[in-house]
């Protein structure tokens, strides 16, 4: 199975003149942890909750003042939609990330958005060995 079978297509960015204020709301009324920071054609960053909480509010920023692109996390770790998902889920942990933008290889294009999340909940509901396991577990 590939990123591009179970990525989210529907993709919310935020510019890097946003302020963190701005981002948290955002993340709060959209229910996500993080955005990409630019466009689709254009990512300079990913903003996290956990960027907002170390780097803003742990730092006593003005959350109103403070801008995305002094916050947000660099560089971007992209995959493909045509990456495994085993592909994507290593490369999200060598790079102790939990979300990764989905560019198209022609374009450069932010296409997708996948999660630890996602990945883990496909592989989960797909594998027979373990979901027998389960079973077992809880038929004793």
């Amino acid at each position: 199975m590939n990123v591009g079978d179970v990525m989210s297509r529907e993709v919310e960015f935020i510019g890097q003149e946003a302020s963190a204020q701005d981002a948290a709301e955002l993340m709060g009324e959209i229910d996500v942890g993080a955005l990409p920071v630019g466009t689709a054609d254009r990512l300079h960053g990913i903003v996290t909750d956990r960027d907002l909480l170390y780097r803003v509010v742990a730092k006593g920023l003005d959350p109103a003042s403070t801008r995305l692109r002094d916050v947000a996390s660099r560089p971007v770790i992209t995959c493909r939609p045509s990456d495994t998902l085993h592909s994507a889920m290593d490369a999200m942990a060598a790079n102790h990330v939990r979300r990764m933008p989905v560019q198209d290889p022609e374009t450069s294009m932010i296409v997708g958005w996948v999660t630890l999340a996602d990945i883990s909940r496909t592989l989960l509901i797909g594998s027979g060995d373990l979901q027998q396991a389960l079973r077992a577990m809880t038929e004793v």
